[in-house]
């Protein structure tokens, strides 16, 4: 539900922030038709409420040497509080691990992995989450092709 203290300006400024975050104020008060200053004081207030949680900048991956994405699904060995605890913090010190969901159903998370190679995908699996107390079965899915990726929470009027 959207809140009611956003208005379309509002709306519109983080459209475009998330269009490109390094928008200077003056760039911003162009493309949504409000002086520099208005443009200002609603970023800063997006900002101090948290909606704008922060900024980033967005890596090629691939570049870095890091292709291969795959979902790895994984179902605990218990379900209680301490085994939920241990695998989220496994998860969290893990760097290859770039999303991971709590599901409803079977499997108990989806865990998103980048690597460098197919390999490497192995050694994770193998060396970090099948060995791990927490974890009693994994299966792992290799993306061929992404047709789109989360980037842009849906600014959209109510």
């Amino acid at each position: 539900m959207m809140n009611p203290d956003f208005d379309d300006f509002d709306l519109k400024i983080l459209a475009a922030l998330q269009a490109e975050a390094r928008l200077t104020n003056n760039e911003i008060s162009e493309r949504v038709h409000l002086s520099p200053s208005q443009c200002s004081r609603r970023r800063i207030r997006l900002e101090q409420e948290g909606v704008i949680a922060g900024y980033r900048a967005l890596i090629d991956r691939a570049k870095l040497g890091s292709s291969l994405t795959s979902f790895v699904h994984v179902r605990l060995a218990t379900h209680n509080r301490d085994n939920a605890r241990r695998f989220a913090d496994l998860v969290r010190r893990l760097p290859e691990v770039v999303e991971a969901h709590a599901l409803t159903g079977e499997m108990d998370y989806s865990v998103k992995v980048v690597t460098r190679d197919l390999k490497a995908l192995s050694a994770f699996v193998n060396e970090q989450l099948l060995p791990h107390e927490a974890v009693q079965h994994v299966t792992t899915s290799i993306v061929l092709d992404t047709l789109k990726e989360f980037g842009d929470a849906p600014v959209i009027a109510a």
